[in-house]
């Protein structure tokens, strides 16, 4: 009886502490950090075009070298293995034309790096589903966001790794997937796989007159999926201020209205101050501010659900940094 006595004593003493800190927060929600998944392959820093191609190794070599020495990302970031990608998750998104002309094109070992940046973001993928992590950020190369049906690479891109991951999460019981592309250039493959889809919505910031010129604001989607494709230009030398006001004018309202399941990032950082192939003046501060916003609509609606895809980004001090500032705020604002 008494050891029943002094139990309940210490029940109903910490009974209150649980209650106010929701007890998810004493393991680990917005109060605690939480690890966020990093999925990086070594195939990624095999070349693909010649030495002098901006779209070479040392675009991520450098980012992925400062992950690995920063204290803070170390503590909270999981490295994970990336597993095979199979040709019906390829078939998702492309045809079979489109995939046998890319190996018979340019060779199983482009194809093959190509499918490991399909399976690095499909690894997230598993991972966040299983309950692992939320978030993840993919150091893959080359690019994907261009590739439509072709069989051919398009704007160094040769299979579209973020729209294959929107089909793939769906297929998985993810029902709204929303699509954040701010890369320098507009993600106009992620755009032709879902114009009339209404269970995804895209959101592009882009300069409308650089390759491969789409992304005219008036379109904005057709049928069932009109009002869910969301182009906005920025013009050569657009800043941190101009593109945070498209994120908080344009984006974040329709967003949180779509309420996405799942939130997935097209991050470009060619769209960063100084790169080979831009001419915005986005700096690192801009990109943990967009950061916080889309974590913002994320955590609202998506469970704080992120997988992060590298696209462009041609200097490599740039996406290094770059890099760094946008893993430190997807790890701090969720």
């Amino acid at each position: 009886m008494y050891k029943k006595y002094v139990r309940r004593k210490i029940f109903r003493l910490f009974l209150p502490l649980f209650i106010s800190c929701n007890v998810t927060n004493i393991f680990g929600n917005s109060k605690f950090l939480k690890k966020i998944g990093f999925f990086f392959s070594p195939f990624f820093l095999d070349p693909i075009f010649k030495e002098t191609h901006p779209e070479n190794p040392n675009r991520i070599k450098l980012a992925v070298t400062r992950i690995k020495v920063n204290a803070f990302l170390k503590k909270n970031i999981i490295f994970f293995p990336i597993r095979s990608v199979s040709e019906n998750e390829l078939l998702l998104i492309h045809t079979s034309i489109h995939i046998n002309k890319i190996r018979k094109t340019y060779g199983n070992r482009i194809d093959k790096i190509a499918r490991t940046g399909v399976g690095a973001v499909l690894s997230a993928c598993d991972c966040i589903i299983e309950g692992k992590i939320s978030r993840a950020f993919v150091a893959s190369r080359p690019p994907g966001h261009h590739a439509i049906n072709y069989g051919r690479e398009e704007g160094f891109c040769f299979y579209n790794n973020i729209s294959i991951a929107t089909k793939y999460l769906q297929k998985k019981g993810f029902r709204k997937i929303l699509i954040i592309d701010w890369d320098y250039h507009h993600g106009d493959g992620t755009e032709h796989f879902f114009y009339d889809d209404p269970s995804v919505m895209f959101f592009s910031t882009h300069d409308w007159s650089a390759y491969p010129g789409t992304g005219d604001p008036s379109r904005k989607g057709k049928g069932k999926g009109k009002g869910y494709n969301i182009n906005i230009h920025l013009p050569c030398g657009s800043n941190n201020s101009d593109i945070e006001r498209a994120f908080l004018n344009h984006l974040k309202p329709k967003a949180l209205d779509f309420a996405p399941d799942f939130v997935l990032i097209s991050a470009g950082f060619d769209s960063r101050d100084g790169d080979l192939l831009g001419c915005f003046k986005i700096n690192d501060e801009g990109y943990r501010n967009l950061t916080k916003i889309t974590s913002e609509i994320s955590n609202q609606s998506a469970g704080g659900r992120i997988i992060s895809i590298l696209e462009g980004g041609y200097n490599p001090n740039g996406v290094a940094s770059s890099v760094e500032t946008h893993i430190e705020e997807l790890i701090l604002s969720y």
